[in-house]
C-alpha cells in the first residue's frame, strides 16, 4: 500500500494553526506542545490556557457556572490591561425582556447583579488572545470577540507565535494525531491578523521563524483583499449556497451578482505562488476548503506533475442549489484539477457528482469523475477526533475538579449541552424555541432543568441572523427564579477547554439541532466523554454525522419540528440507564473506528494511489499520454505462442458501427466472418461485449457464430459458449435485481424526450437508453439543449429512483444508460473468468480485482494471453491489472489502455490474427 510516510505534506488550510502575534508574550506560561494538540477540538475556537490554582474554598452555594466564573475574575489585575469585557455574559440580553413582570425583572436583575459585582478584568482561564497588544484578528468580522485594538507602531522584535483561534480546529488536531507518520509538513496559509502594517523587515523575521518553529509558511494577502474575499464572497456567497442557505434575490443581489469573486481568485492565487515557491519534488499538496476551492486548478498549471488532494470540510448542496452560483462552473473546473476530492458523506460526495455532471456534462461515476483531460477520484472520508489524546485530556485534575463543581452546583438539576456558532446554518434559535416548548408541555420539569448553549466566538452580525436574544431573554424572563435560570448562555471566551469537557461529562443530554453541518465533531467529544455514564445524544438528520449508521443510535431530530425536539428532550431525560448504555455503545464503537487517525490516513493513502494511476496516464511533461496505434507486429509472436486465450471484442462502436436511427440491421458478413475464424482456434476463448437487447440482433449473431460467448445489456445477460457441443442458455445476472423502477424511469424519460426534438427511448429486458441527441456532432443550440435536458433526466432519475432501487447513469456523447448498480462489462468479464461462478467454462483464471473469491485463490492459470478491444475504460483500466493483457481503446477519449484503434480498422486488425495459426 502507498504510503505518505516518506513524503513532506503541503497543508493549505486559509488560516494557519499558529499565527504571529505582536507584542511581548507576557502569558502566565505558554501552552504545550501537547496543549496544543486541542486547539479548537471539532473545529472550534477554544485554545487551552495555562491550568490556573483551582478554588478549594466556596464562600458558599452558588447559582450557576456563570458565577464561578464572576468569582475567578477577581484574580490580580494583569500588568497588561485588557480590553474591557463584560463579567456578565448574559448582558447582551438583558434589555431585551422590558415587557415581563416586575417579580420576573426583580430576580432577573437580581441574580445579574449578584454575578457582575466584580468588576470586569482578565480571567486566567479566557480562551481568546486580547491580552496580546497589538493583535486584531483579522478575518474583519465587525464586532468580533476576538479582536483587539490595534497599535500603529511596535517594535520588530515585539512579536510572538501562538495558537490561531481562527484555524480549522478539525483538521489541525486530526494532522497532530498521527505524530510521527507524518514526518515532514508545511502548513499554508494566513496569519488571520491585519497585515498591512508589518513592514518587510518585520515581515521576513516572522517568515523565517514561522518556518523553523511552527512548519510554517504566511500567505501575505492585503486586508482589503482579504476582507472582500473572506468576508463577502466566502460568507455571504459560498457560505449560504453550501449550507441550503440561498437568499431571496428581491432581498439582496449579493449572492448572484458579488464582485469579490476577483478577490477570491486573487487570494487563491496568492495561496498558488506560495506553494508553488516552496514545492519540493515528492510534496503531496493537500488543499483544505471552500475558501481554496480554486486552487487546485492554479496549482495543475504550474505543478502538472504534482499530487494534489482536495478535501471539502462543510457540506456540499444539491445541483439545484450549486447551479445558482454564477460562478459555478469555475469553482467545480477548480475542484477538478485535483487527483483526489473527498467529501465527509456519501451524500455529499453524490451530490458533487451529480452537479458536476449536471453543470459541466462530465460523466460521473461512482468512484468519480472523467473529465477531458483526465478520472479525478471522488471518495468518502469522515473526519474524527483524537481518541487517545481527548481521553488523556479529560482525565486531568483540572477536569476533574470542575465535574465536582458542576455535580454540587446543580445538585438535583438535570443539564442540557449545546454548543454551537450562533449562525442561521447551526439551528441555536430552533433548539431554543424546543426547549421553551419543553417547558411549557412538562411543567414538572420546570425549576429542574437547565439548557448551557455554549456559543463560538463569532460577529455581531451572524448573532444576528442567528436571532437567539430574544429568545433566551423571554425563556429566562418566564421561568426564571431567584435561585433559577433556566438558560445559561456562554460565549466560548467564558469557559476554558477544562469547562467544556467538565459540562460534556455531567451532561444529562448534548444537543445538536444543526439545519445543515458537516461533521458535528463536538458529539464525538461528548460521547467519549459520557464513558461511565452513558447519556443519550440529541442530533439533528441533517448533520454529516447522522448519515453514518453508527449514529443512528442517537434521538434523531427535524430541528424544523420544535414538537418532534421537545419530545427528544423529554426521551433524553427519562431513558431508562439500559437502554441508554446500549445507544451510548453503538455510539462509542463508532466514534473509536471513524478516529482523525483514520481520517488523515485514509485521504493521503488513496491520494499517493490515485496520482500514481493518473500519472500513468501522463507524459513527462505533464500533457496527455499519447496512446500508440495497435501495433500488430508487436503483440503477434505473444498471439502466436500462447497456449490459452481469452479475447473480449465490443460489438457496438468497435467492431459494428452499428447506426441505433436505423432498426433491422445486422453485423456486417465481414465481422461474422473474422468471430468465426477466431473461434475455430481451439486455444481461442472469443466473447462479444454487447450493450443490446439479448432478444434479436445478438441471438442471430449466436446462431452465426456458434463458438463465440455473449454479453448482452452492458453485463445483465450473459450467454456462455457451448459445453460440450451443446448451445447454453441466457444467464440472467440481474435476476435478484427489482426491476420495478423501469415504469417510473420511463416516465420521466418519455416526460423529457417530448421536450427534446428527435429524441427517442429504448427500453430493454433490464436497462434503457435515452438517445437524446440524434444530429451532427457539432455544437450548435440545439445540440447544448439536448444536453441540458440529458443533464436534467439523469438528476431527476439519480434523485427519485437511484437510491431506492440501487440504479447507476453511464452517460455517453449523445445518449446515457440506465442500469441496476454493480452490473457492468467487467462484472460479467468476472464472471466469465470465475471458477465455480454462474457461468461455466473452461476457463479457470481470476484476475485479481476480483472480490467473489477467496483471496488465498492461486492466480496461475492456464490463460497466457488476454487481448480486449473495447471502449469500456472501467474494464480496460481493470485488466490492465494482468501482465499477460494487451488492451485496446475504440474510444476517442482519453484512455488507460495500452493501445488505441479506430474502431473502422478493428475487423481488418482482427483478421490478422485470425490467419495467424
Amino acid at each position: 500500500m502507498s504510503s505518505f510516510r516518506n513524503n513532506r505534506i503541503v497543508i493549505a488550510s486559509l488560516f494557519l494553526p499558529k499565527t504571529a502575534a505582536v507584542g511581548e508574550d507576557r502569558r502566565s506560561g505558554a501552552p504545550t506542545p501537547d496543549e496544543n494538540r486541542f486547539l479548537a477540538l471539532s473545529g472550534s475556537a477554544n485554545v487551552p490556557q495555562p491550568k490556573s490554582p483551582l478554588r478549594k474554598n466556596f464562600p458558599g452555594p452558588l447559582s450557576s457556572i456563570v458565577d464561578d466564573l464572576a468569582f475567578k475574575s477577581k484574580a490580580p489585575t494583569p500588568s497588561i490591561s485588557p480590553a474591557a469585557e463584560a463579567g456578565n455574559p448574559f448582558t447582551t440580553f438583558a434589555n431585551l425582556s422590558a415587557a415581563t413582570q416586575p417579580l420576573q425583572d426583580a430576580a432577573t436583575a437580581l441574580l445579574n447583579a449578584t454575578i457582575a459585582q466584580t468588576p470586569p478584568t482578565s480571567r486566567k482561564h479566557q480562551t481568546t488572545h486580547t491580552d496580546s497588544q497589538g493583535l486584531q484578528h483579522r478575518v474583519s468580522r465587525k464586532g468580533a470577540r476576538s479582536s483587539s485594538s490595534r497599535r500603529n507602531g511596535f517594535d520588530i522584535k515585539e512579536w510572538h507565535i501562538e495558537a490561531n483561534p481562527h484555524c480549522n480546529g478539525g483538521l489541525n488536531n486530526a494532522v497532530n494525531s498521527v505524530g510521527s507518520k507524518m514526518k515532514r509538513k508545511l502548513w499554508v496559509g494566513v496569519l488571520g491578523t491585519q497585515t498591512d502594517g508589518f513592514n518587510k523587515d518585520l515581515r521576513d523575521n516572522i517568515n523565517k521563524r514561522m518556518r523553523v518553529e511552527a512548519e510554517s509558511v504566511p500567505v501575505w494577502i492585503p486586508d482589503s483583499e482579504f476582507s472582500k474575499c473572506y468576508d463577502e464572497f466566502c460568507h455571504q456567497v459560498l457560505w449560504p449556497c453550501l449550507h441550503y442557505a440561498i437568499p431571496d434575490a428581491p432581498k439582496t443581489k449579493l449572492f448572484y451578482e458579488s464582485a469579490s469573486y476577483q478577490q477570491y481568485v486573487a487570494v487563491n492565487q496568492k495561496f498558488a505562488d506560495v506553494i508553488v515557491e516552496n514545492y519540493q519534488e515528492g510534496d503531496i499538496i493537500w488543499v483544505n476548503d471552500y475558501h481554496l476551492m480554486l486552487l487546485p486548478s492554479l496549482l495543475r498549471a504550474k505543478l502538472p506533475n504534482a499530487p494534489i488532494g482536495f478535501f471539502l470540510h462543510v457540506a456540499f448542496p444539491s445541483s439545484e442549489i450549486f447551479r445558482c452560483l454564477s460562478v459555478r462552473q469555475k469553482l467545480l473546473r477548480g475542484m477538478l484539477a485535483a487527483d483526489l476530492i473527498g467529501f465527509q458523506t456519501a451524500n455529499f460526495a453524490r451530490h458533487f457528482r451529480q452537479t458536476v455532471s449536471r453543470i459541466l456534462s462530465y460523466e460521473a461515476l461512482p468512484k468519480g469523475i472523467q473529465t477531458p483531460e483526465r478520472f479525478v477520484d471522488v471518495a468518502v472520508f469522515p473526519i474524527g477526533i483524537d481518541v487517545a489524546s481527548l481521553t488523556m485530556k479529560r482525565r486531568d485534575p483540572e477536569v476533574t475538579e470542575w465535574v465536582n463543581l458542576l455535580h454540587q452546583r446543580y445538585a438535583g438539576m438535570k443539564l442540557i449541552v449545546g454548543r454551537d456558532k450562533l449562525d442561521e446554518v447551526q439551528g441555536v434559535r430552533q433548539k431554543l424555541q424546543a426547549f421553551e416548548m419543553f417547558l411549557e408541555k412538562y411543567p414538572d420539569f420546570r425549576g429542574k432543568i437547565v439548557l448551557i448553549q455554549v456559543a463560538l466566538s463569532t460577529t455581531e452580525e451572524n448573532e444576528a441572523q442567528g436571532g437567539v436574544a430574544d429568545i433566551v431573554a423571554r425563556i429566562n424572563s418566564r421561568y426564571s427564579s431567584l435561585t433559577y435560570q433556566p438558560v445559561v448562555f456562554l460565549h466560548t471566551n467564558d469557559l476554558t477547554f477544562s469547562q467544556y469537557l467538565a459540562l460534556l461529562t455531567v451532561a444529562d443530554a448534548f444537543i445538536v439541532t444543526s439545519l445543515r453541518e458537516g461533521m458535528a465533531l463536538r458529539t464525538h467529544e461528548f460521547v467519549e466523554c459520557q464513558e461511565g455514564r452513558a447519556r443519550p445524544l440529541i442530533l439533528s438528520e441533517f448533520t454529516g454525522s447522522y448519515s453514518y449508521s453508527g449514529f443512528r443510535s442517537c434521538l434523531p431530530i427535524n430541528p424544523w419540528d420544535a414538537r418532534m425536539t421537545s419530545q427528544a428532550i423529554y426521551q433524553a431525560l427519562t431513558m431508562s440507564d439500559f437502554e441508554a448504555e446500549a445507544r451510548w455503545k453503538d455510539l462509542h464503537n463508532h466514534v473509536v473506528t471513524q478516529t482523525a487517525q483514520a481520517f488523515v490516513t485514509g485521504f493521503l493513502t488513496r491520494c499517493i494511489r490515485v496520482h500514481l494511476e493518473h500519472e500513468n496516464q501522463l507524459d513527462g511533461e505533464g500533457d496527455k499520454r499519447v496512446v500508440q496505434k495497435l501495433d500488430v507486429a508487436r503483440v503477434l509472436p505473444r498471439y502466436k505462442h500462447s497456449r490459452q486465450r481469452l479475447l473480449l471484442i465490443d460489438l457496438e462502436a468497435t467492431l459494428w458501427l452499428r447506426d441505433p436511427l436505423v432498426k433491422g440491421t445486422s453485423p456486417p458478413k465481414e465481422a461474422i466472418d473474422v468471430l468465426n475464424a477466431l473461434a475455430e482456434d481451439v486455444r481461442n476463448n472469443v466473447w462479444i461485449l454487447s450493450g443490446l437487447r439479448k432478444s434479436g440482433v445478438l441471438d442471430e449473431i449466436a446462431k452465426a457464430v456458434p463458438k463465440v460467448g455473449l454479453v448482452a445489456e452492458n453485463g445483465c445477460f450473459i450467454k456462455p459458449r457451448p459445453v460440450a457441443g451443446k448451445p447454453q442458455p441466457w444467464i440472467n445476472m440481474v435476476s435478484n435485481f427489482n426491476l420495478s423502477w423501469k415504469p417510473s424511469c420511463l416516465e420521466i424519460l418519455d416526460y423529457f424526450a417530448e421536450r427534446t426534438p428527435n429524441s427517442f427511448v429504448e427500453e430493454r429486458e433490464a436497462s434503457i437508453v435515452w438517445r437524446f441527441w440524434t444530429g451532427s456532432s457539432d455544437d450548435s443550440s440545439d445540440r447544448q439543449w439536448a444536453r441540458r435536458q440529458a443533464a436534467e433526466a439523469q438528476n431527476h432519475i439519480f434523485d427519485s429512483l437511484g437510491e431506492k432501487y440501487g440504479l447507476r447513469i453511464i452517460p455517453g456523447k449523445n445518449s446515457f444508460l440506465v442500469l441496476p448498480n454493480n452490473v457492468s462489462r467487467s462484472s460479467a468479464v468476472g464472471a466469465i473468468l470465475a471458477p465455480g461462478g454462474p457461468v461455466h467454462t473452461p476457463i479457470s483464471m481470476r484476475p485479481p480485482w476480483l472480490s467473489t473469491l477467496d483471496t488465498e485463490t492461486d492466480l496461475t492459470t492456464d490463460i497466457d494471453f488476454v487481448l480486449a478491444v473495447s471502449g469500456d475504460e472501467k474494464l480496460l483500466r481493470r485488466l490492465n491489472e494482468l501482465d499477460h493483457a494487451e488492451t485496446v481503446s475504440t474510444s476517442d477519449s482519453g484512455t488507460d489502455a495500452r493501445w488505441k484503434l479506430e474502431p473502422k480498422d478493428t475487423v481488418g486488425t482482427l483478421s490478422q490474427f485470425a490467419k495467424t495459426a
